[in-house]
C-alpha cells in the first residue's frame, strides 16, 4: 500500500515540471525583458555612485546639464516603475505556476514545490547581495513576499484590488506619519534659529536636534563621499564588509518598511491583471489606450508636481519629503501606462527583431538579473576597473547602454542552444529536486 501510494505521489510530481515553451505567455516574456532591462536605469546609480546620489543627485555624479536631464528623465518614467513591472511579473508568476500544478491534479505538492522554489530564491538573495556584492538586490525581498501572497492566489480579481489598494494607503499614512514628525523638527529648527537657543525650550532645541542629524543623513558630505568611494575602491574582501552594513539593512527593516507598500502591492495588482487577462495582451487595442491614458494623466501629473517641488527649492531635504508623499500613488499610475503601452506593443505585430529580444532577455531574467551585478561590479569596484564615482551621471548610462545591446544580442543566440538561462536551469532542477533538461 505504501509503495503503490508513494508510487502515485511520485506519478503525480512528474506531471508537476515547469512550464514548456509552447505554453509560454509571449506578452509575458516580452514585459518582463523590458522591466529587466529597465531595471538597471535606475539601478546603475547604485553601482557607480554613493548610497545617497540615487535620488538626491547634489550628492556625487553631478545635477547639471546632461546629468539633470538623465535624473529628471528616470524621476518621471522610470523611478519605481520598473521594479513595478518586474513585481507584477513575479505576482503572475506565482499564480501560473500553481494553477498549471493544480490543473494538472497537484495537491499538496503544490506548495511544496512552490516554497522550495521561493525558499532557494531567498537564498540566491542572500548570496547576490554578500557575495556578488549588490546592496540593492530585490530577490530576498521577492522570496520572502512570494511566500505570503501564496494565501492569495485563489482571491477574486475585485478582492485583491482592494487588498493592494488598502496596503498602499496604509504606506501613505505611515508616510505621512513620518513626514509629520520630521516637518516639526523642521518647525523647531526654524524657531531656534529665529530667537536663538537661549529662549528655546529644551524640547525644542532637542527637536532641531533631531532635524540637524536627519539632513547629515539626507545629505552625505563631501568627505563621507570621499570616503566611501575610496572604501568601494577596495579588494574583494574589504568590500564584502563595506557593503555588508547596507545589505543588512535592505534585508531587514527596508523590506518591511517599505516594499510591503511597494512590492507586495504590486505582486497582489500582477495576480489581479492576470486573472483580468489585461497583462496578457488579450484585452482590446482601446481598452489599452485607455490605460496609458489614465495611468500617464495620474502619474505622471503627480510626477511633475513632486519633480517641481524638488526643482523650485533647489534639491533642499524638505522638497524631497514633500514629493515623497504621493510618491506610491505616482508610481502605481505610471506602471499603469507603461503596461498599457506594452501590450500594445505586444499585440502589434512589429519590430519582431525586437520583440524576440525583449522576450529572450525576459526568459532569462534571473541571469541577465544577477549578470548586471558581476559586470558592474567588475566596472565600477576595486576588483575591477575602480570606476566607482569617477564618471558623472549621464556617463553611467554608457555602461548600461553597452549591457543592453549585449544582453539583447546574446540572449535570443543562447536560447537558440538551450532551453533556459544557467540559473534559471539551476533554479528549477533545485525547486523539482530533479536535475532538468538543458540543452535543446
Amino acid at each position: 500500500m505504501y509503495l503503490k501510494g508513494r508510487n502515485k505521489a511520485m506519478s503525480t510530481l512528474t506531471g508537476l515540471g515547469p512550464v514548456s515553451d509552447k505554453n509560454r505567455i509571449i506578452a509575458l516574456d516580452i514585459t518582463r525583458g523590458v522591466a529587466l532591462l529597465g531595471i538597471l536605469l535606475m539601478n546603475i546609480t547604485g553601482f557607480g555612485l554613493d548610497w545617497m546620489a540615487y535620488d538626491d543627485p547634489t550628492i556625487q555624479g553631478g545635477h547639471e546639464g546632461k546629468n539633470l536631464w538623465v535624473w529628471m528623465i528616470n524621476f518621471m518614467f522610470f523611478e519605481g516603475t520598473m521594479r513595478g513591472l518586474f513585481s507584477l511579473l513575479f505576482g503572475v508568476g506565482m499564480i501560473l505556476m500553481t494553477s498549471r500544478m493544480e490543473e494538472r491534479g497537484g495537491g499538496i505538492e503544490v506548495a511544496d514545490i512552490y516554497f522550495r522554489r521561493n525558499l532557494w530564491l531567498l537564498l540566491f538573495g542572500i548570496v547576490h547581495a554578500y557575495l556578488l556584492l549588490w546592496s540593492g538586490e530585490i530577490l530576498y525581498a521577492y522570496a520572502i513576499f512570494g511566500m505570503i501572497i501564496y494565501g492569495f492566489r485563489k482571491m477574486s480579481v475585485r478582492n485583491l484590488i482592494l487588498f493592494a489598494a488598502m496596503l498602499t494607503l496604509f504606506g501613505f499614512l505611515l508616510k505621512l506619519y513620518s513626514y509629520s514628525g520630521h516637518m516639526e523638527d523642521y518647525a523647531n529648527y526654524q524657531l531656534v534659529n529665529e530667537i536663538g537657543e537661549e529662549a528655546a525650550s529644551e524640547e525644542t532645541i532637542e527637536s532641531k536636534e533631531a532635524w540637524d542629524s536627519f539632513v547629515k543623513q539626507m545629505k552625505t558630505s563631501e568627505e563621507e563621499v570621499a570616503a566611501n568611494t575610496e572604501a568601494m575602491h577596495g579588494n574583494y574582501i574589504s568590500l564584502v564588509f563595506f557593503i555588508a552594513k547596507y545589505n543588512h539593512y535592505m534585508q531587514t527593516s527596508f523590506i518591511y518598511d517599505y516594499y510591503t507598500w511597494d512590492v507586495l502591492v504590486m505582486m497582489l495588482l500582477g495576480i489581479a491583471l492576470y486573472k483580468a487577462r489585461v497583462i496578457t495582451a488579450e484585452k482590446s487595442y482601446r481598452y489599452y489606450g485607455m490605460m496609458m491614458l489614465f495611468g500617464y494623466g495620474i502619474g505622471l501629473t503627480i510626477n511633475y508636481f513632486e519633480l517641481r517641488q524638488i526643482l523650485d527649492n533647489d534639491f533642499s531635504v524638505v522638497s524631497f519629503q514633500n514629493a515623497g508623499l504621493t510618491y506610491l500613488f505616482g508610481r502605481i499610475g505610471v506602471t499603469v501606462g507603461h503596461i498599457g503601452l506594452l501590450m500594445i506593443f505586444c499585440k502589434l505585430n512589429i519590430l519582431q527583431f525586437l520583440r524576440t529580444s525583449f522576450a529572450a532577455v525576459g526568459k532569462m531574467a534571473l541571469t541577465n538579473y544577477v549578470m548586471h551585478s558581476v559586470i558592474c561590479a567588475f566596472v565600477f569596484y576595486g576588483i575591477g576597473f575602480s570606476l566607482f564615482g569617477q564618471l558623472e551621471r549621464y556617463e553611467l548610462y554608457y555602461v548600461v547602454f553597452g549591457i543592453w545591446a549585449f544582453q539583447m544580442i546574446a540572449s535570443p543566440i543562447w536560447l537558440k542552444y538551450y532551453r533556459y538561462g544557467p540559473l534559471e536551469w539551476l533554479w528549477r532542477s533545485l525547486t523539482y529536486n530533479k536535475k532538468q533538461a538543458f540543452k535543446k
